[in-house]
């Protein structure tokens, strides 16, 4: 078979879209990169323009895929020393490849951007920083004959930086990542845009459905603002189909807020590379009709991090490392997740490195500890992911997405007869009583434990017990013929319990306030408990969202004589 290699090689398209205002479309006919939104194929083209009133403003210089070919073409419409302005939509590592060549011809221009732009900006390049002028919502900046473009900050978790400018003299409104598309053709305007649709879909899936609300809060500052035409980074200019596309976007954000199951995707990126694997992750997760909520966590305050993770269904923690570290960020955010999900909730996690890779271990090993349950075996990428890898996320998003559908049908089963009937049912297994105990575990030289009353002796020979324990209970120290624990019976009377959780959670050592000694099992003994058993695991069987534990006791103590047991008794059976 006979592989065409007729492609067109890459041009810049020069245009005039409006009065002293020209388009500069850098295209490429193939796939430009291997991230997930270029996946179809259909080549791109990066859209930069140029206004020239008495003073002269670029909008969006491409990256460095296109820098020579760009700079060329722009030469032949301005001379570079008559170049006042440069304004950044975003900031990247690409399309400042290009500002450092293009700065270089023209030392006398001033950036605009965004406040976190200026800062990435002056982090990278302290020389630049007396050329940087940051603007916010509703800045202006007059060129003359009219055009006096106005900034609308619209950061998203994708692109923190995000700025939008609207010239009132052309009525167009420079969107850079909104209302694009990657596909390259002749054609400037959007004229057929029925047949941009599932362009225009695929592009806004990859990139804004995970971010769909910061997307709905962008969109009420833009489409106030009376626009006659959009001209995005990439693909078509916006003239025929804008109020379609506009109503395009709000559609697709509540289809996509309205999904049954939300997952949270926290991250953070040093270098744009563990966003891309974000982005891929998301990608899968979309595509198997799961809510994805991203949260930049250099961005978000700890109380909106909170929010969503109490809210959503399961959460992916991705991290770069930085110095053998996770950034304080996601420290930040791993603290929260510990001390505020469920340990019901399945996990992920994910990060890129240079040399290291330690941050990626750290947040592992901080889940597992915790007793969280992963949905994918954890990702970890060297320097910039390839193709092969970002199919390995997409796989791995639509595997958790498939594991939290499961969990869910299970749950829905279990709810299937009517409210009435749960209602009186559960009123019902309620009366089940049950001795309240301590289950004490060791986990090498850390000790656990858990209040439990789901207890009940099995066999008299040998004497044994049957003990119910979920994932999140220390399940994987206890469910193993031959793990070791130690039951203790409480004491009525004795307000032992309040140092102990129905789940193992992180945090403050329980064992710290009260009086305990060592079993010949490893396991710790609470002197102030009514009896105790030192027992061995024996069998187990995974029976809905409970292990039923069968453990011999190998030996006990009563340690108060004339003590009475501590029972529990609950008004329903559908909780603790």
């Amino acid at each position: 078979m006979t592989i065409s290699t007729n492609i067109r090689p890459r041009d810049v398209q020069v245009a005039e879209i409006g009065q002293n205002t020209l388009v500069l479309r850098s295209r490429t006919w193939e796939r430009l990169k291997f991230e997930v939104e270029y996946s179809r194929q259909k080549g791109t083209t990066a859209n930069s323009y140029l206004i020239q009133g008495d003073k002269t403003a670029l909008i969006d210089p491409p990256g460095e895929s296109f820098t020579n070919i760009f700079l060329d073409q722009l030469a032949q419409h301005l001379h570079f020393y008559s170049l006042n302005y440069i304004i950044l939509g975003h900031v990247n590592p690409n399309r400042t490849a290009t500002l450092k060549v293009l700065l270089a011809q023209a030392p006398q221009v001033t950036l605009i951007c965004s406040r976190p732009a200026a800062n990435v900006l002056k982090s990278t390049f302290p020389e630049w920083e007396s050329r940087i002028q940051v603007v916010r919502w509703e800045d202006t900046l007059d060129l003359g004959q009219g055009h006096r473009l106005s900034f609308i900050t619209v950061p998203t978790p994708r692109w923190p930086d995000g700025l939008c400018t609207y010239d009132p003299a052309t009525k167009i409104l420079y969107t850079d990542k909104f209302f694009g598309a990657h596909i390259c053709e002749d054609t400037l305007f959007d004229e057929d845009w029925k047949k941009l649709e599932a362009e225009r879909r695929y592009y806004f899936d990859c990139l804004h459905a995970p971010q769909a609300k910061q997307v709905e809060l962008a969109l009420d500052k833009l489409t106030s603002l009376g626009a006659k035409c959009y001209a995005p980074a990439h693909g078509a200019v916006i003239r025929y189909s804008l109020s379609r596309f506009s109503h395009d976007y709000r559609q697709w954000c509540q289809a996509q807020k309205s999904q049954d199951l939300t997952v949270a995707l926290l991250y953070a990126s040093a270098y744009g590379n563990t966003a891309i694997l974000a982005q891929a992750i998301a990608q899968g997760l979309i595509d198997n009709g799961i809510n994805v909520e991203s949260i930049n966590c250099e961005l978000a305050e700890p109380a909106e991090i909170t929010r969503i993770i109490e809210a959503c269904d399961g959460f992916i923690i991705g991290s770069p490392t930085l110095g053998g570290h996770a950034p304080t960020q996601i420290q930040t955010a791993l603290g929260i997740v510990l001390s505020t999900a469920a340990k019901t909730k399945l996990a992920g996690v994910f990060g890129s490195y240079g040399w290291s890779g330690e941050a990626v271990d750290l947040i592992e090993n901080k889940l597992k500890d915790a007793n969280y349950r992963l949905g994918f075996d954890t990702i970890r990428v060297r320097f910039t992911p390839t193709s092969e890898i970002l199919q390995a996320c997409q796989t791995a998003g639509a595997n958790f997405a498939q594991t939290l559908k499961k969990t869910k049908k299970l749950r829905n089963t279990r709810q299937a007869v009517t409210e009435a009937q749960i209602d009186r049912t559960e009123q019902a297994v309620g009366r089940i009583i049950g001795s309240l105990c301590v289950v004490t575990t060791r986990d090498q030289d850390h000790h656990k434990g858990i209040l439990t009353s789901w207890i009940s002796q099995a066999t008299f020979n040998p004497p044994g017990i049957m003990l119910a324990i979920a994932q999140e209970q220390n399940a994987d120290l206890m469910r193993h013929p031959g793990d070791k624990f130690v039951l203790n019976i409480l004491k009525e009377g004795k307000n032992v319990r309040r140092y102990f959780s129905r789940q193992s959670t992180l945090g403050d050592n329980p064992f710290a306030h009260l009086e305990t000694k060592t079993a010949d099992n490893g396991c710790l003994i609470l002197t102030e408990a009514l009896a105790y058993l030192e027992c061995t695991v024996i069998n187990q069987l995974e029976c809905g969202d409970r292990y039923l534990i069968y453990a011999v006791i190998d030996k006990g103590e009563v340690l108060e004589g004339d003590g009475v047991t501590a029972i529990e008794h609950r008004k329903s059976g559908s909780y603790f």
